[in-house]
């Protein structure tokens, strides 16, 4: 059984390479990430005749989460419960998956830096803050569930100086910065697993390379994607890789696609 996470950088205009991509490697359930478009643009009828169900929480041009499943698969969470939020960053399904129940989450944390035009304002920093918060308050609860969890997305958080390629050049990024690097840290502590960490302690596992310099052929990326597992999640893990594939491709994303395999 496979569980992928993607940032798709908008669907409609990956959904060639998303859709390849799945054609090969046949996942289980498939957590997508800035999918950039409302309801009525989603291209359902493309993935469905792929073989999958899709739930969306959608947003014109920004932002929106998507979870795409083999498997039945009912909604269970939008947003984060008890955060109001203008944002869509948060799906969240309950799915059966060999006569279990999995609850599974396609998560799109926000990034935190200020804007360009205006390096003094830390409004979006704050808001990441809160936003992490309300996760953790999230992840906690699921626990009690008793069921396996997986928490998968775009975390915009580079936790350790190996998950970048130059951590120097990022120490005052909103990705790296110490308060969202112990918010990210404090899943762990609550009980949660870095599936990918979980099995390779020293490989980098860049999911996201910028689209500027040439990056991807150097190698300058960060790992900012996560699978975080519940301990009930984890005691099933085989595998756990980046698909360079993906990035590679034509009219990429900036991200890539980190996959797990469980019994």
């Amino acid at each position: 059984m496979k569980i992928a996470t993607y940032n798709v950088n908008s669907i409609n205009a990956r959904l060639d390479n998303l859709s390849e991509w799945l054609n090969l490697e046949n996942p289980d359930v498939v957590l997508l990430q800035e999918i950039k478009c409302e309801f009525n643009d989603f291209p359902f009828f493309a993935l469905q005749a792929l073989g999958y169900e899709v739930k969306i929480l959608g947003q014109k041009a920004y932002n929106g989460v998507a979870i795409l499943s083999r498997h039945k698969m009912k909604v269970a969470s939008e947003n984060l419960p008890d955060f109001k939020d203008e944002q869509s960053r948060y799906l969240e399904v309950d799915c059966v998956i060999n006569n279990e129940e999995y609850r599974i989450a396609s998560v799109y944390l926000p990034n935190g830096n200020p804007p360009y035009n205006n390096a003094n304002d830390d409004s979006k920093y704050i808001y990441k803050l809160n936003w992490m918060s309300a996760l953790y308050k999230r992840a906690e609860e699921l626990l009690k569930l008793q069921k396996p969890v997986v928490l998968g997305g775009d975390f915009n958080v580079i936790l350790k100086d190996d998950d970048v390629y130059d951590p120097d050049k990022y120490q005052n990024d909103a990705l790296f910065r110490p308060e969202v690097r112990q918010r990210l840290k404090a899943l762990q502590y609550l009980g949660y697993y870095d599936a990918f960490r979980c099995l390779h302690q020293t490989k980098s596992g860049y999911t996201f390379w910028d689209y500027s310099g040439g990056a991807i052929y150097q190698d300058l990326g960060m790992r900012i994607d996560y699978l975080w597992l519940s301990a009930k999640a984890v005691d099933k893990l085989k595998s756990c890789e980046v698909d360079k594939r993906p990035r590679l491709s034509p009219k990429p994303s900036d991200h890539t696609v980190l996959m797990a395999e469980f019994e």
